[in-house]
C-alpha cells in the first residue's frame, strides 16, 4: 500500500519502504534473519526489489524501512497490517533487522515509535505482534516489550519448507501502552528524544 508515514526518534527512521532500499536489504538478509517467515527468502537485490515491491503493493500493510538516523543505512523493515481503525486495532509485523542490530536498541526504538503512532495518533484499542513459536529468538523480543501473551494458534503457518509451524500471539491494549511506553522509554535511556 502506498503511504508516506514517517517516524524518527531514538536513533532511527523509519520511512515508506522502497526500491531503492533493496540493495541494503539484500546485503545483510539470510536464512539466520529470515527464520520464522512464511515466505521464501528473497535472493540478490533483484529478490528483494520484488519483495519491496510485493509489500508496497500489499492492501492494509504499511510496510516501512528501517533506517539509521545519522547515516541513512538500512537496519532492516518492519510494517503495519491488517489495520481497521473502525474496530480499533492494528497488527505490526513482517519485523526483521540485520544482526548486528539484534539485541540492541533498535526494535525497542521501533516498537515504541510504532505503537505510540498507533495508540497516540490512530487512537487505537488494540496492537497485536506475532511469531513462529520456533522462532525463539522474536518471541523473545516480544515477551521483552510487554506485549502480553494471549495464546497459540496450533498449525497456523506454512514455512516455506512446507513445514508446518504454530503461532504465538501477544497484544498490547491501550490502557496497557503507559506501563509499555514506560518500559520501552527505560530501555532506551529515558525521555523520548
Amino acid at each position: 500500500m502506498q503511504h508516506d508515514l514517517t517516524l524518527t526518534g531514538h536513533g532511527v527512521r523509519l520511512v515508506p519502504l522502497a526500491p531503492e532500499h533493496a540493495p541494503g536489504l539484500a546485503a545483510f538478509v539470510d536464512d539466520r534473519v529470515w527464520a520464522g517467515m512464511s515466505s521464501p527468502l528473497p535472493v540478490g537485490v533483484a529478490g528483494w526489489e520484488a519483495e519491496v515491491e510485493q509489500a508496497r503493493r500489499s492492501p492494509g500493510r504499511i510496510a516501512l524501512a528501517v533506517l539509521d538516523a545519522g547515516t541513512g543505512e538500512v537496519r532492516g523493515s518492519t510494517s503495519f497490517y491488517d489495520l481497521d481503525l473502525r474496530v480499533g486495532r492494528v497488527e505490526v509485523g513482517h519485523t526483521f533487522y540485520a544482526p548486528r542490530w539484534w539485541g540492541g536498541a533498535t526494535n525497542p526504538a521501533c516498537k515504541h515509535l510504532m505503537l505510540r503512532h498507533a495508540f497516540e495518533e490512530w487512537g487505537c484499542v488494540r496492537v497485536a505482534l506475532r511469531a513462529d513459536t520456533r522462532n525463539t529468538r522474536s518471541v523473545g523480543a516480544i515477551t521483552r516489550l510487554g506485549a502480553v501473551p494471549e495464546g497459540v494458534l496450533r498449525s497456523h503457518r506454512l514455512a516455506p519448507d512446507g513445514s508446518r509451524g504454530d503461532t504465538a500471539y501477544f497484544s498490547v491494549l491501550a490502557d496497557e501502552w503507559p506501563a509499555v511506553r514506560d518500559g520501552l522509554l527505560a530501555r532506551l535511556g529515558g525521555a523520548d528524544r
